[in-house]
């Protein structure tokens, strides 16, 4: 039954809720052999998990410009943390809008301001980039500067309360209230958006008790002598100096207070979805609960984004849509950019056919497709050169301009232990998945326009050099806060 042509209300109702950094591997319904998600997983499993859902670009800006214009990011130029969504091009946001529904943001944006016409009716409590400008010290590339800032990540280990996850319970109870308030209305969308379990690894103690310790595993490749670094990742891993400032003890307490943070958000879903079916509205609103990129979680003794393997590229992806799905799995790789096309099609808005992605509610009607391919890149802080990935049946390729692509097979490797691009048994499977690349994209003509564009940005801020010296601040700051550069 299709619920949009059947509704005699006419209500259209949707509501995303979007969490920062939730690595779609931190999920137990995904497999994670310690991570507690009790209540996605009983919403995924009553519901559409997608299992192979990716991020188009594995940092904030470029990936919520791809969740907000349904395009990728060297088609929005939305590069780095500093070259922010300002309103152009248009996305899902505008054309509800100017279809006469309410569109409302609560929370995390990173846009470049409030002022921006970005789609939405109203900002509640929104988080943009500093100074309207974000992470200029991202946009120095080639050759990468030392990011001193990284060693606040191991600084900032602990367990209580941070300016995020005060500013996450603001957002839980802003949202609340705001589906409470307009249960009886009839058209409109809302875009909750959440910083956990984003850096600082800082949890409530409420959920880090829920974990013990000495259960923690370390993560993989974590000892430097077990591990084979891809030049580009070295590269990378000298620019990042986190794990410089770990040890052991040190990982575990981290990992304890991600796997509390993604507990702490899989509360605040839970008190979004049972407020919505208090309202009543189960039967009534499309729901879906997704992320803009992963964690490495100090798998390869990496922190943070950035990367294409599994931990940082992979997002969690669940979906309620009354009438149209049942409870089920879907294996068809997906990615953001699907999510504006399903907001579209749920609201009644015509899909534009020049986007890239697919509506959800399609690809959950369908049986599997093995064949479908998605796509993410990468531009910004710590790239030497632009990274892209392919995902197409049970290959993935990274592909590294200026350096020997990565191909790893997921099935049999999901791990990503063994890189086979080097392998002869393989090279076909490599220039297959390459020229399936370079039907998305020109990966060494993007690199070069993603790169001037970011020197014209730096010289307009004193240039390279001033913008070393200025330093980096880490993460954005809360509403209130104020960055710490170094």
């Amino acid at each position: 039954m299709n619920s949009i042509t059947t509704k005699q209300s006419g209500r259209r109702i949707a509501i995303v809720v979007m969490s920062d950094e939730h690595s779609g591997v931190a999920l137990s319904s995904a497999g994670h052999p310690w991570i507690k998600t009790p209540y996605m997983d009983s919403f995924g499993g009553a519901n559409t998990r997608f299992a192979s859902a990716y991020t188009n670009s594995p940092i904030c800006i470029p990936a919520r410009a791809a969740f907000t214009t349904g395009l990728y990011a060297h088609e929005s130029r939305n590069w780095d943390n500093a070259l922010p969504y300002y309103g152009t091009p248009k996305g899902w946001t505008h054309k509800l809008r100017d279809a006469g529904i309410d569109v409302t943001s609560i929370g995390k944006l990173h846009y470049r301001s409030e002022q921006e016409d970005t789609g939405f009716t109203r900002q509640i409590l929104p988080m943009h980039v500093v100074n309207g400008v974000g992470d200029l010290l991202g946009s120095v590339r080639d050759p990468l500067p030392v990011r001193h800032k990284s060693r606040a990540m191991a600084d900032e280990v602990g367990i209580g309360e941070s300016s995020y996850t005060r500013y996450d319970r603001d957002i839980a109870k802003a949202s609340i209230e705001w589906i409470k308030g307009h249960a009886e209305k009839d058209r409109w969308v809302l875009f909750s958006s959440f910083v956990a379990p984003h850096f600082p690894l800082i949890a409530p103690e409420q959920f880090a008790s829920q974990y013990r310790l000495e259960d923690i595993p370390l993560p993989k490749l974590s000892k430097e002598q077990d591990r084979n670094d891809h030049p580009w990742i070295d590269s990378f891993r000298k620019c990042f100096t986190h794990d410089n400032y770990f040890d052991d003890q040190k990982r575990r307490h981290a990992l304890l207070s991600y796997g509390a943070l993604c507990s702490f958000m899989d509360d605040h879903f839970r008190q979004i979805c049972e407020t919505i079916d208090e309202c009543g509205l189960a039967d009534e609103a499309l729901v879906i609960y997704t992320s803009d990129h992963g964690d490495n979680m100090g798998t390869r003794g990496l922190w943070g984004k950035s990367t294409m393997y599994e931990e940082a590229s992979r997002i969690p992806l669940l979906m309620r849509a009354p009438g149209h799905t049942t409870s089920r799995v879907v294996g068809t790789h997906v990615s953001l950019v699907d999510v504006a096309p399903t907001l579209l099609e749920w609201m009644g808005v015509p899909v534009p056919e020049s986007l890239p992605g697919k509506s959800l509610l399609k690809i959950a009607a369908q049986p599997d497709d093995p064949q479908r391919v998605v796509f993410s890149e990468y531009h910004a802080a710590g790239a030497e050169s632009a990274a892209y990935m392919v995902r197409q049946g049970k290959w993935k390729l990274i592909y590294y301009v200026g350096r020997e692509p990565q191909l790893f097979d997921m099935d049999n490797d999901p791990e990503e232990l063994n890189d086979l691009a080097s392998g002869e048994s393989y090279s076909a499977v490599v220039e297959q998945l390459k020229t399936v690349l370079r039907t998305i994209v020109d990966p060494e003509q993007q690199d070069a326009i993603a790169k001037d564009d970011q020197i014209k940005l730096l010289d307009e801020h004193g240039g390279r050099q001033a913008v070393i010296d200025r330093g980096g601040f880490g993460a954005t700051p809360a509403p209130g806060a104020q960055p710490e550069f170094r």
